[in-house]
């Protein structure tokens, strides 16, 4: 049986490491389970599984080592500063290998993400664990090897030293979304887990969580948020896909009281279309939200799907996608999305819905009326590109944001991970390049309020104000006092 057993071979020269001072090698690491991460910072899936390895990190802080192996799909995804900025916005505290040449990848026979070796302490594979949801049985496994190496005296404990690349101290940390009203802005300043309202100059006028992570109800800065993305306004009411909370959550602008109204905190797996309470709903990373006619829409991102709830009684339901990750057209209930990240509701020729469909590239639309899913731009999962044409022939870069126009009966798109803003014309899906006098870096949302076009410019940190006529271009000078968002 002994001589079955594959050595795990050594890590290459050729990696760039993140997180660390200095490259790593697997032989100095024996006696220690090790466990290499295959990810890319795109990927919903490899997002879900960081929790589970901060969990097992913490619990065997010196026995275990925990190595991310950064196997890039999009280009954008090849630099190594975006790949920083990706550790820091998901809070990663161990070591990373940049591998864009797929090194490792081939070595180890990955064949997708995220998928995870597991090295036991005396250097040899165990196996490949692949997808999401493996926390119990990886913590079972650790356990069970690092009690075998106790039992042969071979067991080494000492905790992994890290080195962080801080981000800039500035008022947002990567702001995922804006809303824009005549009166105020919304931002989900998704790096400090909190929701701002600001004026159009900047200002904070409220703020909504403490910052901290976490999941807890209550008054402005008392309630707790964990990487909240999209909004809606309804009435007086700001709703919010509160992302890793797995929930939808409810501002109350009046009282500034902070409630969830949909979701368990956790992250769930849907058996069936209709939930009666919304509150035992297994949302799965909700990521943006619509409003149109009385219901409000999901953006599903972690289950491929667009849910809606209706906002005049309890229950919540699955609207449109299979749960199958791809791009397919059709009625809803068999339609494919892919982490839809942006959703938008606009009339043009008909009530609709508008979705950026981020892992397909893709911009799709929904006609309310008869339930349709259709394609405006995009292939597939793995055509993307940076290209300005007409329908089948554009291609856009992980877009993660949409935002309707009704005098242009247009969209505009966050075409995030090729760092600019596009147009397209509904009429003839036309793709064109907006030109901002202004250095983009994966914006993550849009907002357009009469002729002003509000930017989240996530990786840089700030709000951008574009006038789609004059073609002028500011960062807004963002500010707040002490007392902000307090009763």
């Amino acid at each position: 049986m002994g001589e079955n057993r594959i050595h795990a071979p050594e890590l290459p020269d050729t990696l760039q490491w993140l997180n660390t001072d200095g490259p790593l090698k697997l032989a100095d690491q024996k006696g220690k389970v090790i466990l290499l991460d295959f990810w890319t910072y795109c990927c919903i899936n490899c997002m879900h599984i960081l929790p589970d390895l901060t969990y097992l990190e913490q619990k065997y802080e010196d026995s275990l080592v925990v190595i991310g192996v950064h196997s890039p799909k999009f280009p954008q995804e090849k630099i190594g500063d975006n790949v920083q900025k990706a550790i820091n916005r998901h809070h990663i505290r161990h070591p990373v290998a940049h591998d864009p040449g797929f090194t490792l990848w081939k070595q180890y026979g990955i064949r997708a993400w995220p998928s995870i070796i597991f090295i036991d302490p005396e250097g040899y594979v165990v196996g490949v664990l692949r997808g999401e949801g493996n926390r119990q049985q990886l913590d079972t496994m650790i356990e069970q090897h690092l009690n075998e190496a106790d039992s042969k005296g071979v067991r080494r404990r000492s905790q992994m030293k890290v080195s962080i690349k801080h981000e800039p101290e500035k008022t947002l940390l990567f702001p995922g979304k804006i809303l824009a009203t005549p009166e105020v802005l919304f931002v989900s300043d998704s790096g400090h887990n909190r929701i701002l309202e600001l004026s159009h100059d900047g200002r904070v006028l409220h703020s909504y969580g403490s910052m901290a992570p976490g999941f807890l109800d209550g008054p402005g800065v008392g309630a707790a948020f964990n990487n909240p993305q999209g909004m809606a306004l309804i009435g007086n009411n700001l709703y919010v896909a509160d992302t890793d909370n797995h929930a939808i959550r409810q501002i109350d602008l009046t009282t500034q009281d902070v409630l969830t109204v949909a979701g368990t905190g956790q992250q769930g797996h849907a058996t069936r279309i209709h939930f009666d309470d919304r509150l035992q709903a297994p949302l799965n990373s909700p990521w943006d939200l619509a409003y149109e006619n009385g219901k409000l829409y999901i953006a599903m991102a972690g289950a491929h799907q667009i849910w809606v709830m209706d906002l005049t009684s309890r229950p919540i339901d699955i609207y449109a996608g299979s749960r199958r990750e791809d791009i397919f057209d059709g009625e809803a209930s068999t339609a494919a999305f892919a982490q839809p990240s942006g959703i938008v509701a606009g009339t043009y020729l008909e009530p609709s819905l508008f979705i950026a469909d981020a892992e397909t590239s893709a911009i799709r639309s929904i006609r309310l009326r008869n339930n349709q899913v259709k394609t405006l731009v995009g292939k597939g999962l793995f055509e993307f590109g940076d290209v300005d044409d007409r329908g089948d022939k554009v291609r856009l870069q992980h877009p993660l944001d949409v935002c309707f126009d009704q005098d242009k009966q247009a969209l505009w798109i966050s075409d995030t991970f090729n760092s600019k803003i596009k147009l397209l014309t509904l009429d003839f899906n036309d793709v064109s390049t907006l030109n901002v006098p202004h250095e983009l870096n994966e914006p993550g949302g849009i907002s357009l309020q009469g002729d002003t076009l509000w930017i989240a410019n996530t990786n840089a940190h700030e709000i951008l104000c574009f006038d789609v006529n004059t073609g002028e271009c500011q960062a807004l000078d963002v500010r707040e006092t002490r007392t902000e968002g307090l009763l």
